[in-house]
């Protein structure tokens, strides 16, 4: 969608009608005046309309981009729109939470609508009483199990590639696909 030139789109404020009485009967000050009156509508349009264009759920889509670009949001191409807004609506959010075993499962569950069982063998620990034993050495090893509440079709390389674009560099990745949730039955 471009903003730049709208055909038809009237002005809500026409310059002629503002202009002295002097020149409200000229044609050439009319004529002139409508000229600008198509230059500047989409530009009023867009002003009348900015609170929309801040909001994701309204924004229109080449906006979204940017918006996006704003808040840090990545996003895939081929996503589907509705898609797209939630992530940009949610990316303050997802970036509060970033690099922990819950941004990681809710960004699983926005993009993907897979739930997921995430286990990052960190090797941290916490005790009330001193001389406790530390904790083993960590893994390194981040091991996601993931199911489709839906019974769909889990493509592994998807949920690798967000897994590692949500998860410290240092850390290997695993990723499990599961019939089900863990500890049903048949699982």
């Amino acid at each position: 969608m471009s903003r730049a030139a709208v055909p038809g789109l009237a002005s809500r404020h026409p310059i002629g009608a503002l202009l002295p009485d002097l020149y409200a009967e000229d044609d050439l000050a009319q004529r002139f005046t409508a000229g600008l009156d198509t230059v500047l509508a989409p530009v009023l349009s867009v002003l009348d309309n900015l609170p929309a264009y801040f909001d994701p759920r309204l924004a229109p889509p080449d906006f979204l981009v940017w918006l996006a670009s704003w808040v840090g949001a990545e996003l895939d191409p081929e996503w589907p729109p509705e898609l797209r807004r939630a992530v940009v609506g949610r990316a303050v959010e997802l970036h509060r939470w970033r690099g922990t075993r819950h941004g990681l499962a809710e960004r699983l569950w926005l993009c993907l609508g897979l739930r997921a069982e995430i286990s990052d063998g960190g090797g941290t620990s916490w005790s009330t009483s001193a001389g406790s034993v530390p904790p083993g050495a960590p893994t390194g090893e981040v091991v996601v199990r993931v199911w489709s509440g839906g019974g769909a079709r889990v493509d592994r390389e998807q949920v690798l590639d967000l897994v590692r674009m949500s998860t410290p560099v240092h850390l290997n990745c695993r990723v499990e696909i599961l019939p089900g949730p863990p500890g049903e039955a048949g699982s």
